[in-house]
């Protein structure tokens, strides 16, 4: 098990023991990192997702707004 040091502010720090005064500090932060990761992976992911999107929308030809028209009504009643 790793031993980390970071520096928050006093507020914050005090909050928190206050808040969790009689929980597993430790246990608490790994949580709170763990679910930092995943909210970055997470990001990364939807980043990528976007990229590609706008990658395959630049190779598409335009479509007119007759041509939208057109598909909308298209097997309408």
């Amino acid at each position: 098990m790793a031993t980390v040091n970071y520096s928050v502010p006093d507020e914050i720090k005090n909050r928190f023991n206050q808040v969790f005064a009689h929980q597993n500090k430790s246990h608490l932060i790994a949580e709170l990192m763990k679910q930092a990761i995943a909210e970055y992976e997470h990001q990364q992911q939807r980043t990528r997702a976007i990229d590609t999107l706008l990658k395959l929308r630049a190779k598409q030809n335009p479509v007119t707004e007759k041509a939208i028209r057109s598909a909308r009504k298209h097997g309408r009643p």
